[in-house]
């Protein structure tokens, strides 16, 4: 049985994440002290930078298949 994700729906995944997860981080920022938030904000900006760098990683891997292929 094959996998029932291919590539482009692990990029599209990885993409909506690593958007939430910055605007999130973004929102939280100013308000972080200022209500009863307990959110790590550094943790969040950093998951959200990993997530971005997968995104990416999976963009050059599709770049390079285009590029390679015969």
């Amino acid at each position: 049985m094959p996998f029932p994700l291919g590539f482009w729906d692990i990029s599209l995944w990885l993409a909506i994440n690593a958007i939430v997860l910055l605007v999130t981080s973004e929102l939280v920022s100013p308000y972080y002290g200022n209500a009863n938030i307990y959110v790590n904000v550094k943790r969040l900006r950093n998951a959200a930078i990993v997530v971005s760098i997968l995104f990416l990683a999976t963009v050059a891997v599709r770049i390079a298949n285009i590029i390679l292929a015969p």
